[in-house]
């Protein structure tokens, strides 16, 4: 199946109004948007479906959902399961499904931008597959962007400190990346390698994304901020696993990033 590469960044930049703005005749309801949640999926047996079930579940600030996973060419039989769930999904209630496979692993990244691709959503929200994030923290990312207080929202784990389930040593790996990432996009952020992150899809249509693995998280951190958007932080709750439940990013990932936030930071100066 032939993967899209990426938005395409408009040939001028217009300015951001903001969120719910349109003129009276046309203004919508929070009943009337959709808010876009898209999933990457890699050898997560049986763990999506509970996780689809959280998010069914979630509340979406009123607005109506659509769920997108994408399967990175599983081969531990999450992709059996995945199409047996694409044959049958047809929607429950104010829920709307995509699923979309990719035919060999290509990455986070990779995976990533199929799913934004084919996001109808006024709001997308990225959703790891894994359980460690909560989809009961969406009404904080939403809040921002509904009252009209940011473009993009970051759900930071260290705003209140370190969650214990996050080994010294990562943690500082993440402070680290997040420090390097500041200090060359001008952000203030906590937690620049959050999976959580929430957007109106306008912003999103004006970046192009390359990294196939975990670069993605520094490289659209250092794109949005050339864009200047508001991009605003809120905490979220976080439960990490370990190598061995199943967790799938090493230091070589975390070399990539130090590559990714150089590249990406430094070329829009």
């Amino acid at each position: 199946m032939t993967q899209p590469d990426g938005f395409q960044r408009p040939a001028c930049r217009t300015g951001m109004a903001p969120f719910g703005s349109e003129p009276q005749g046309r203004r919508q309801s929070s009943r009337d948007r959709l808010l876009s949640v898209v999933i990457p999926v890699y050898n997560e047996l049986d763990t999506w479906r509970e996780l689809v079930r959280r998010v069914e579940a979630a509340e979406a600030a009123g607005l109506l959902k659509q769920i997108i996973l994408i399967d990175d060419g599983s081969t531990d039989g999450t992709r059996r399961q995945l199409a047996e769930f694409a044959e049958h999904a047809t929607g429950q209630g104010d829920i709307r499904y995509k699923v979309v496979f990719h035919e060999r692993n290509q990455g986070k990244g990779a995976a990533l931008r199929t799913g934004l691709a084919v996001a109808d959503g006024d709001i997308v929200v990225i959703q790891d597959a894994d359980l460690e994030y909560d989809p009961g923290d969406y009404p904080k990312l939403l809040a921002e962007i509904l009252q009209g207080r940011a473009d993009v929202v970051y759900g930071s784990r260290f705003a209140n400190g370190r969650p214990e389930s996050i080994l010294p040593a990562n943690y500082l790996a993440n402070r680290f990346l997040t420090f390097l990432s500041n200090l060359l996009t001008g952000l203030k952020l906590t937690d620049m390698e959050t999976c959580y992150k929430a957007f109106r899809r306008d912003v999103l249509r004006r970046v192009t994304l390359e990294q196939d693995r975990f670069g993605f998280e520094p490289e659209i951190t250092a794109k949005i901020a050339g864009l200047g958007v508001r991009i605003i932080e809120v905490p979220i709750g976080y439960i990490g696993r370990t190598r061995r439940q199943g967790k799938k990013i090493g230091w070589k990932d975390g070399a990539k990033a130090v590559w990714c936030i150089l590249k990406y930071a430094l070329r829009r100066r």
